[in-house]
């Protein structure tokens, strides 16, 4: 005698419904995350649905194969993204610190709020967002205005 597993259309709907229920609270929780800033959906969001899929998908209709290889075809390609954004990021952070130490010896001008500042960059810090010193003090990177050449004294 064979068992086949069967699901009454009570409990595929029952099923569906938890499903749904389950979807709209994931669903949820990604838009109050996505209103933060640099939030998104990353690599446990993607896999906590795809497990969520398999546990509770219909035994009697499973998961085709070619559905669950393009599903892990999208997971590899989002977290291959996510490494490159980070690599991204760390490259970029090297470009501001390249860039700041370029301008060491050189006379700059930057605005920190109200103040103009002009003087000679004395030094440099490697920092996540670089700060040089100028007239002994240390400003970020990102106030510098303009920098000027070493035959373009301007100050």
């Amino acid at each position: 005698m064979s068992l086949q597993a069967v699901m009454s259309s009570e409990e595929r709907a029952a099923t569906n419904s938890w499903v749904e229920a389950q979807n709209r609270r994931l669903a949820l929780e990604f838009s109050q995350r996505s209103s933060e800033p640099n939030q998104g959906m990353g690599k446990d969001d993607f896999l906590r649905i795809l497990l969520t899929q398999l546990a509770h998908q219909d035994p009697t209709a499973p998961m085709q194969d070619r559905d669950f290889i393009a599903q892990m075809t999208q997971f590899s390609s989002l977290e291959q993204m996510t490494n490159m954004a980070a690599d991204f990021a760390r490259m970029a952070q090297m470009l501001r610190v390249s860039e700041a130490s370029g301008a060491l010896g050189k006379s700059v001008e930057l605005i920190e709020g109200t103040e103009v500042v002009q003087g000679v960059v004395e030094a440099v810090t490697r920092d996540e967002v670089p700060r040089v010193m100028v007239n002994g003090r240390f400003f970020n990177w990102e106030h510098v205005t303009t920098v000027f050449g070493k035959g373009e004294d301007n100050l």
